[in-house]
């Protein structure tokens, strides 16, 4: 029995360090060779895994590349202090960031061409923007909680304010995509949603 338990907890830390291979393949890939280079067979062949490893986590090499790419942003959760409305701050940053690298860059410019229904479109919305609002979802209840946004908020909209900006500049390309673009979309984004009266600046407005 001890050695059958064993065995289960040996099989778990496998998988994770499996599946980090399979990551750190397809970043080199796409680093050194480009997307266009990228399948299964190739980040199966490179990381030593088979390619129903890959499969059992990602449906096809887009949705591996998407996740190769957005394993670097730090997860706003795990960060130390900070109110929510700063962790999502972080959050968007990190988006950011990553698109900023040659890889990012890369699909970006990939992206722009594509078809709204291809395989790299779904594995970007999937990847991507789904996971980003998310966490953005997430972010803007613990601010609720904190009283720091008005509860009566309808959240998709907010997260539509907040990401839409970032993913348009990404695929128009007519603005630059830079850190600072983060804290220009919170800071609006929280003057509009905050509870009434926290806009102490503003004069109170005066009786007719």
């Amino acid at each position: 029995m001890a050695k059958e338990k064993s065995t289960r907890k040996a099989g778990r830390p496998r998988s994770q360090a499996a599946q980090q291979a399979v990551l750190d393949a397809a970043n080199k890939i796409m680093l050194t060779e480009g997307l266009g280079r990228l399948s299964i067979e190739r980040v199966a062949a490179e990381a030593g895994v088979g390619k129903p490893t890959i499969y059992r986590n990602w449906a096809n090499a887009h949705e591996l590349a998407m996740a190769a790419l957005m394993q670097e942003p730090v997860d706003p959760f795990r960060s130390p202090g900070g109110s929510a409305k700063q962790r999502l701050q972080a959050h968007l940053k990190s988006v950011l960031k990553t698109f900023s690298t040659s890889r990012g860059r890369q699909i970006t410019l990939t992206l722009a061409s594509a078809e709204q229904e291809s395989e790299l479109a779904k594995a970007f919305r999937n990847q991507v923007i789904l996971q980003s609002r998310a966490f953005g979802h997430k972010l803007i209840e613990q601010a609720i909680a904190e009283g720091a946004v008005n509860p009566a908020v309808d959240i998709e909209a907010a997260l539509d304010a907040l990401y839409g900006p970032i993913f348009f500049r990404l695929l128009v390309g007519h603005l630059q995509v830079d850190e600072s673009l983060a804290g220009t979309l919170v800071d609006m984004l929280f003057s509009g949603i905050e509870p009434s009266g926290k806009h102490s600046d503003s004069p109170p407005p005066t009786e007719q």
